[in-house]
């Protein structure tokens, strides 16, 4: 089910963010860091949710997420191209409502994140930490010693989750979305996006 938070009439670039002070959803140029105290964090504070392996009924709401995270299921790292639709995925559900996703697949004796996404209304409240808890126990389960993951040189929210996490950089392919997109587009605050950033978190097994 598409979440009751998702406005349908909004046209591109899609919320990726929410303003801490008024609450309106941001999409990715326009979002700004703010720097504050744990007491006044963003966020709605811990909720009740469920992190659960997606089935089919789930198809529509991760071409949804995904068209808004990304603009297709296709996603390019580590020098290929994954597709979501085709990963395993694991979805989290908070009031009853699609909250977000990670999607998942081997790569090189890794487990990699492919995409992790939470809607705007629901960051900060716990359901990307759960989301990836479950990610390190699927690498468990398949006996794998770690998790990876990319993303881009702008993304400092997700720079700063994943080492939150316990995620560490390993590599840096610079240039490389520059010459993906043909130029240096504008991403996170309106930082040039131009290298992928890929890290790594061990997982014990």
């Amino acid at each position: 089910m598409t979440p009751e938070h998702v406005d349908e009439s909004l046209e591109m670039p899609y919320p990726q963010y929410r303003c801490a002070v008024c609450e309106k959803d941001l999409p990715l140029t326009e979002a700004r860091l703010t720097v504050t105290c744990q007491e006044h964090r963003a966020g709605r504070g811990r909720g009740t949710y469920n992190v659960r392996p997606a089935v089919a009924a789930d198809r529509h709401d991760i071409e949804e997420i995904c068209d808004r995270a990304w603009g297709e299921t296709d996603i390019d790292a580590f020098g290929r191209t994954f597709d979501v639709l085709a990963g395993e995925n694991l979805v989290a559900e908070a009031d009853g409502e699609f909250a977000g996703l990670v999607s998942l697949a081997l790569d090189r004796g890794e487990l990699a994140v492919v995409l992790l996404s939470v809607y705007p209304g629901y960051q900060g409240s716990g359901v990307g930490s759960a989301l990836m808890d479950a990610a390190a126990a699927a690498a468990r389960d398949k006996g794998v010693y770690s998790l990876k993951t990319a993303t881009t040189n702008d993304d400092i929210p997700a720079l700063h989750f994943y080492q939150r996490h316990g995620f560490g950089i390993y590599e840096i392919e610079t240039g490389i979305m520059i010459d993906h997109h043909g130029e240096a587009i504008s991403g996170f605050a309106g930082i040039p996006v131009r290298d992928e950033i890929r890290l790594r978190r061990p997982v014990c097994r």
